[in-house]
Parts: structure tokens; C-alpha cells; sequence
């Protein structure tokens, strides 16, 4: 975008000046009076537009630079602005705009609040049950008008028990077998989860259709936790370093029903997490992974362990330490917004009593129940709306087809 710089003794004889140079529908980005005169700064609209898309385009492309041109003669009455000023300029027109639209959001918020008191309603509940500011926007939009909080917050309900997919049968894991890789974060429970499903899985076709691997040779005594739950179950526990020792340890175990993969854990900010999707995803056989999310995690750190570990995709989620966790709202918020299917619930230590499946109802009973008036998100009205001012203004595609009919 090219600005011109316009010097004049009056605003009138500027305006004249702009309007020669770039035509009626110039863009006036800004004027003052300086030493003799007055000083505007204009560009024309197609130039100014172009700007603005360009400056909130998501994946900009770096432009070839131009051939040099001999520089414009500057004269009294007009100049081109430096590179400097013009980012100066771009960088002021971008925090108006986002000023302007969080006004225009809080103006709106306002107007609902006025006209829907009840969606208000909704929506402080639900923020203060510690779901996520988009969701709970979302579901307060499109709840029917005609319903009082109580009765708004039973559809909420609905709605989100008709969008969470869960395991109905255990037939899938337990009679179809397969290969399934439990992944997630350091101390988030996937060795005793690992040994709980293990458990589940003996119950079922006995030690010799079961097989375990371990990935996790960096902990102090992490294999031989795996090898006390194996020597106990009856099965061989199995250990790899790398992917070609994943994939002959796998080569030899093609005839087992189940083979469950106990992984290293680490922190979603690790590279190697990229490195153990590859090898997981590397071998000749399918593997199935299944991420732990910790309940107890708030809703920012569960967001950041699933985009790490979700790689080209999950076969779903186990939910573990439920019974730490003070309320479940954020790992329910994240395992909807991301559509992962959930297959069990941990509650406990014990093996293999602490494993269970997913019973949707009772999930979000837990879930609604945490409505306390101390919660640290509940937040009163004037607060709400600063809130839900600024989470308008962002783009949010997760609730993309989101079912609330």
C-alpha cells in the first residue's frame, strides 16, 4: 500500500490536494497541523484494502522483491511515506480495528443481555462450571429463548451428552483386538492404565492372547513397574528403544489377540513427542493410539497435550484420575471441541477395579453440579461481558458442526 504524505496552508487546500491525487473515495488515515500549514496522510481505497487483508491473512507469503524505481520527485504538496511510517501507520489502523470490535461485541453482549437476561444466565453457570468461554458462549447462543436458566442449562446438558462419543460396547477393544498405544504426558497414568486394561483383557481370552510392550527405558524402574503388573497377569512384558526394534517385537507378536503399548511419557512441548508419533505410526501393522488426559489439568494445558499428541489422528481418549479431579468441565470441554471418542474413565490405583466405562449421565451430572458461589470463574456481569467481549473477536473453529438440535 503506497501513502502519500500532502502539505497545504489550510485542511481545505489538503483535502483539494488528496482528492486530485487519489480520487474521491481516498482513504484519510490521518491529519495535523504542523509548521506553516497542515499535514494529511491518504492512500487510496483499493491500495488501504489490500493492506488490511493482507496484514490479518493467517499464512502470509513473503513478496519477491520489486525491481528498484527511481524514487518520486517529492514536491510541496505531496510525498510518499517511508516504509517506517507506513508500518507505524498499518500497526495503529490494526489496534483500532480490534478496539473497534471489541466495542462493537461488548455493545452487543449488552443488547442480549437486555433482551435474553435468561442466555446470560446460561452462561454465567456455565463458565462458572469451568467450561471453556467458546463453548459456553456457543451454547448460550443457540439455547431456545423461551427457557429460564434452570431449564436452559437441562438442554445444554442435552446437547452435550448428543455430542460426546463414547465406547458403548467393550466388545471393540476386548473381542476385535488390535494393536493400541496408550500416549500422553509424563505422570498422567498410562502404565497403570496399561495394566488395568491388561487386566480387562486376561479376564476375557486368558495371558496367552495378550501381549505388552514398553517404550519407556528413561524412567528409573519404569519397565519393571509394567513387568511386576505382567509377572502378576502372566504375560511377557517387552521392551523397545526405537522403531525397528517396535517393528521386530511386533513381527513376533502377530499371532497375540491384543498387544498393548505402554509409551514414554513427556511434555507436550517435547520434540519428541513428533518423533513418537512417527515411530508409532512407522510400522508395517496398524497401531491405535489412545490419549490420557488428566482431569486435573486446567483447560489451556489440555488443549496444548492434545494438539501435540493427536498427530495424524487418535482412535480416542481415556480420562484418568477422576477421582482428584474437582470438577471434569475442562477435560469434557476439550474432548468435545476436539470430537475425541472416549473410551474409559480411571478412578483409582487399583488394578483392575479402577477402570470403567464411560457412562455419559453421570459424567454430566458431575459436571452440572459443580455450581458453587465461590467457583474462581464465576464472574458477575459487568466482568462477563469484558469476557465474552473479547472471545468474540477471536476465530474459533472448533464447535464447527456441533450438534444443538
Amino acid at each position: 500500500m503506497k501513502i502519500q504524505r500532502f502539505f497545504a496552508l489550510t485542511a481545505r487546500e489538503a483535502l483539494s490536494l488528496v482528492r486530485e491525487a487519489l480520487g474521491p473515495d481516498a482513504i484519510i488515515l490521518s491529519n495535523r497541523n504542523v509548521a506553516n500549514g497542515v499535514e494529511i496522510l491518504a492512500s487510496d481505497e483499493r491500495g488501504f484494502n489490500s493492506a488490511v487483508e493482507e496484514s490479518h491473512s493467517p499464512n502470509p507469503v513473503a513478496k519477491k522483491a520489486a525491481p528498484s524505481e527511481p524514487a518520486p520527485k517529492a514536491n510541496a504538496a505531496s510525498a510518499i511515506v517511508p516504509d517506517n511510517d507506513m508500518n507505524l501507520i498499518m500497526n495503529e489502523i490494526k489496534a483500532m480495528r480490534g478496539s473497534l470490535e471489541s466495542q462493537i461485541a461488548l455493545l452487543t453482549w449488552n443488547d442480549q443481555h437486555q433482551r435474553y437476561p435468561s442466555k446470560s444466565g446460561i452462561l454465567r453457570e456455565l463458565v462458572a462450571m469451568g467450561f471453556s468461554a467458546s463453548l459456553s458462549r456457543y451454547l448460550a447462543k443457540n439455547a431456545p429463548p423461551d427457557k429460564d436458566i434452570e431449564q436452559g442449562l437441562e438442554w445444554a446438558k442435552g446437547v452435550l451428552l448428543r455430542n460426546l462419543s463414547i465406547l458403548k460396547n467393550e466388545d471393540e477393544i476386548l473381542d476385535q483386538g488390535g494393536i493400541y498405544a496408550l500416549v500422553g504426558p509424563t505422570g498422567v497414568g498410562k502404565t497403570t492404565t496399561t495394566a488395568k486394561l491388561a487386566a480387562r483383557c486376561v479376564m476375557r481370552h486368558g495371558p496367552s492372547k495378550l501381549a505388552l510392550i514398553t517404550t519407556d527405558s528413561y524412567r528409573i524402574g519404569a519397565h519393571e513397574q509394567l513387568r511386576i503388573y505382567g509377572k502378576i497377569l502372566g504375560v511377557m512384558v517387552h521392551t523397545v528403544r526405537d522403531e525397528a526394534d517396535l517393528r521386530i517385537a511386533l513381527d513376533e507378536l502377530k499371532n497375540k489377540h491384543i498387544v498393548l503399548i505402554d509409551t514414554v511419557g513427556m511434555s507436550q512441548r517435547d520434540q519428541m513427542v513428533t518423533e513418537q508419533i512417527a515411530m508409532l505410526s512407522g510400522t508395517r501393522v496398524p497401531i491405535k493410539r489412545l490419549l490420557c488426559l488428566n482431569t486435573t489439568s486446567t483447560i489451556e494445558t489440555l488443549n496444548e497435550v492434545t494438539l501435540a499428541y493427536r498427530g495424524s489422528g487418535l482412535a480416542g481418549c481415556i480420562l484418568t484420575k477422576l477421582d482428584e479431579a474437582v470438577t471434569l468441565s475442562n477435560a469434557l470441554d476439550v474432548v468435545l471441541r476436539y470430537k475425541l471418542k472416549l473410551f474409559y474413565v480411571g478412578t483409582g490405583q487399583r488394578v483392575p477395579e479402577d477402570l470403567q466405562m464411560v457412562e455419559s449421565e453421570n459424567l454430566l451430572e458431575r459436571t452440572f453440579e459443580h455450581r458453587h458461589s465461590r467457583s474462581a470463574t464465576r464472574y458477575e456481569d459487568h466482568e462477563l461481558a469484558v469476557l465474552m467481549a473479547c472471545e468474540a473477536t477471536r476465530q474459533n473453529s472448533d464447535l464447527e458442526n456441533f450438534n444443538v438440535t
